[in-house]
């Protein structure tokens, strides 16, 4: 199927240099166009891919493509999912050494063994940003120990409730970049985690969706570098719990809807990991980048 994006849509991955449908955030309205079609327009593009994962699910077909091509350069990439229709759902302790890194900080409280259950948090949507806008750190006064999380994000196509392990590839949809952005203090003290993940701008997402005909994200590759230092690498192939285990376990008593995110968790190199802690300083730089799928790369401002 390829990829897809808020209203755009290029032909499979290889480097993506073409797409063929304007952002639906940068689309400029005429000069005459009324409050409620400004309005519509606007609510159209927070829903991004939405409506196209929606129409699937239904048994549709994606529209057909009418726009000129144009080159990737020219456009600016939004979030393929804006605004998603409710809190991500994510995965805490998931590789076995980003839990050795952080056993006696964030994971000292929860079960020792890490293969028990899936540690499960959620952010909140209005946290999403797009794959190359700026992140604000918040003041000193609310936090000091700001740290990125590199994963990749599930997204859900076919809805369901208790879905099972063996069916739950079905229901992928595809595969999308986010970086977990986490005040750590703030994460520690509340000892849950979503005040601690939902900052303002701290969930970057894309660059857009790569659908699952396209990439096994089961078999797949996470990197992460600040300001040009590579800081996590790690295989999908070493999630404690794999992408089938972590859709059987959210949807445990809870309908999964089409669009849904899922964030599989980060591997080792976490700032807070290193020994001295390195936390994000205004003016990083950090790039996410997962083989077959693209790059996200914000600056922390």
């Amino acid at each position: 199927m390829g990829v897809c994006t808020p209203t755009l849509r290029s032909s499979p991955c290889e480097s993506q240099p073409m797409f063929r449908m304007a952002n639906a955030r940068s689309v400029l309205f005429p000069p005459m166009a009324s409050n409620s079609a400004r309005s519509s327009s606007l609510q159209k593009a927070l829903r991004g891919a939405l409506p196209l994962i929606e129409a699937l699910a239904s048994g549709g077909a994606l529209p057909a493509v009418e726009a000129t091509s144009v080159p990737v350069s020219s456009v600016k990439l939004e979030a393929p999912l804006p605004l998603p229709r409710r809190n991500l759902w994510c995965v805490g302790r998931n590789y076995h050494a980003h839990a050795q890194e952080l056993q006696a900080s964030v994971f000292k409280d929860n079960d020792a063994n890490p293969e028990s259950w899936p540690i499960v948090f959620t952010k909140a949507p209005e946290c999403v940003v797009g794959p190359h806008d700026d992140v604000r750190l918040p003041d000193a006064s609310v936090s000091e120990q700001i740290d990125y999380e590199a994963e990749l994000a599930v997204v859900i196509g076919k809805g369901g409730k208790n879905i099972s392990r063996a069916d739950a590839m079905t229901h992928v949809f595809g595969y999308t970049v986010v970086n977990d952005v986490t005040a750590r203090d703030v994460q520690m003290r509340h000892q849950q985690w979503d005040m601690g993940k939902s900052f303002d701008t701290f969930c970057p997402m894309g660059p857009w969706i790569v659908t699952a005909d396209e990439l096994d994200g089961t078999r797949t590759r996470v990197r992460c570098w600040v300001n040009g230092e590579l800081r996590q690498d790690g295989p999908t192939e070493n999630l404690i719990f794999d992408i089938p285990t972590l859709i059987e376990t959210v949807s445990r008593g809870i309908t999964l809807y089409p669009g849904d995110v899922i964030a599989t968790g980060t591997p080792a190199g976490v700032g807070m990991g290193l020994k001295p802690p390195r936390y994000i300083k205004s003016g990083d730089v950090i790039r996410i980048e997962i083989d077959g799928l693209g790059a996200i790369e914000n600056k922390f401002v």
